[in-house]
């Protein structure tokens, strides 16, 4: 036995850990609750909880579910922020065959008017607020509309409701729940999670993952990273994202870890929780890491626990994590929604400079490949081409989003990513560019389309069309050019409030440009290219005039 007394090996000189027997997401806390029942799976707001703890806890949940109907093939949805709940309900979900949908906290109440009805939710269990969002008032104003779950179907946590279900007293007064025979419970090839994400479309895609994908790829995550059951692994990106429920939680459980969860990210706190807990692993994004490393409170001693741990960003942002936290075995990772989070991640243990320059190779049952942009065909090895991957990754998107499934995914089963890359010479993935038209703002996928269609559903505005401009501190801003529906000043003040109102606060435009018109092609179609490149020179311009800061 080594390192703690887990099961480890040895393959190509490092020490790697046995994966679980489990395939579903209920079956792997079960069996980390069988070996190994007492030790910390969660460290959360709501306090410390072990392996037979989340397995209990699913129980309960899953006799809920069972009792209100719920069964093998149905969806249940999730509004709550990073707390225990929301791994009770997902679990408690698979218990019983259904499927988790955790939806964004960022969610406007016009956004939950597409979501629940594409969704198709059984049963939906909701925080009565998180941040600016009454979601309780948002659920009670939808009654009524197609596709929303009724009343009785909206499970409210806290205080009770006038009109909707409280979550605690039905989970308290379930019956006893035994686990169902094989066919009724979750199996290997169901969907565990759909994921929304944003598209290309001016509505969020659906993206379901299965048990088995989500499991084995994360296990292979945590085991680039050189996870133990000795490690406490630090998250506070929302549980709703992949990196979240399809990454760090199941990377961290298939290794007998324990999840250290914030509600949210904040950097004084997370510098606290890290030093509190002895955290050896984190979740980080570039935004991250730069909030926490210029903080005030920043002392580095406080974070000698960090070994380890996943990252995205330029070269110079991921070296800046690794010398800034300290985190010496930090990996670099590529991947989607539709990749069950990652796809490619790099060994925590080879030489800086190797982890900075690349993704790391494909894990273990992913497969990329790289295509001409213009013609499509395979292109020579270590020349750039648009990157698709098949193996751990979604079969086609759901509801809507399904009608977007021919272009997404080709013939023979790959996922195209609309990303530029290569696999060099050491056979490592290599990200190129971003040629899709997505915005990555502080590590946040941002839809142009959703952004323009929220600005145009306003009454002054007679078009739009938006775009990234490159930023040192959040890697692009939302750059939106409006043309008026009436001549005369535009008021930037009523359409930033417009689009508060409508959408989350990551999609909000950082500048609003008014213009005669967009720059069109001879057939009508945006020229985004053109639109860029405006942009980016108007950033400039704006920047040399408002002076040093």
């Amino acid at each position: 036995m080594e390192r703690g007394g887990a099961d480890f090996r040895r393959k190509n000189g490092v020490m790697q850990m046995q994966a679980p027997y489990a395939r579903t997401l209920i079956e792997l806390v079960r069996e980390q609750a069988q070996v190994r029942p007492d030790a910390t799976a969660l460290v959360c707001a709501q306090g410390r909880f072990s392996y037979r703890d989340l397995a209990d806890r699913a129980a309960n949940v899953a006799g809920a579910l069972l009792a209100a109907g719920v069964k093998h093939g149905d969806r249940v949805g999730l509004l709550l922020g990073n707390c225990v709940e929301w791994l009770d309900v997902c679990l408690g979900a698979g218990a019983v065959g259904a499927t988790a949908v955790p939806l964004s906290t960022w969610s406007t109440r016009s956004e939950l008017a597409f979501l629940l009805p594409d969704a198709k939710l059984s049963v939906l269990v909701v925080s009565p607020r998180f941040g600016d969002h009454d979601f309780a008032a948002s659920l009670a104003a939808l009654q009524g509309m197609p596709g929303v779950p009724t009343a009785d179907r909206i499970w409210l946590l806290g205080p009770r409701h006038a009109s909707l279900a409280r979550y605690e007293d039905i989970i308290e007064t379930a019956a006893r729940f035994e686990p169902l025979p094989p066919g009724q419970a979750a199996s290997a090839g169901d969907d565990a999670l759909v994921l929304y994400t944003s598209g290309s479309t001016s509505a969020p895609k659906a993206v379901p993952l299965r048990h088995c994908a989500v499991i084995e790829n994360a296990f292979n995550i945590g085991e680039r990273q050189g996870l133990t059951q000795n490690d406490r692994v630090l998250l506070s990106s929302p549980l709703f994202w992949a990196f979240g429920s399809a990454n760090a939680l199941p990377a961290t459980f298939s290794h007998g870890a324990t999840l250290v969860l914030m509600e949210k990210f904040d950097a004084a706190l997370a510098l606290q929780a890290i030093a509190r807990e002895q955290c050896t692993a984190i979740y980080t994004l570039p935004a991250m890491s730069a909030a926490m490393a210029h903080h005030p409170s920043f002392e580095p001693q406080k974070l000698a626990s960090l070994r380890t741990g996943v990252t995205i960003g330029s070269p110079e942002e991921f070296l800046f994590a690794v010398e800034k936290l300290g985190i010496a075995e930090l990996c670099n990772i590529y991947g989607a929604t539709e990749t069950c989070g990652n796809c490619a991640v790099t060994w925590h243990h080879w030489p800086l400079q190797r982890r900075a320059y690349c993704q790391g190779p494909p894990l273990p049952g992913q497969e990329l490949r790289f295509v001409d942009e213009a013609t499509g065909t395979i292109v020579p090895p270590g020349t750039p081409g648009l990157a698709e991957v098949r193996g751990y990754t979604t079969l086609g998107y759901s509801g809507a989003s399904a009608a977007q499934n021919s272009k997404a995914f080709t013939d023979d089963g790959f996922y195209r990513t609309g990303d530029m890359g290569l696999l060099n010479a050491d056979g490592d993935f290599v990200f190129v560019g971003r040629v899709s038209e997505m915005i990555k703002r502080a590590g946040i996928n941002v839809s142009p389309a959703e952004v323009e269609a929220v600005l145009r559903r306003h009454p002054s505005v007679k078009d739009a069309a938006v775009v990234g401009v490159p930023d040192a501190a959040r890697g692009e801003r939302i750059f939106a050019y409006v043309v008026p529906a009436a001549a005369g000043a535009m008021d930037v003040k009523a359409l930033l409030a417009h689009c508060a109102t409508e959408s989350s606060k990551y999609k909000m435009p950082d500048h609003i440009e008014a213009c005669t018109s967009l720059p069109l092609t001879v057939t009508g179609k945006l020229q985004r290219n053109e639109l860029k490149r405006m942009a980016v020179q108007r950033a400039l311009d704006l920047a040399s005039t408002a002076g040093p800061a």
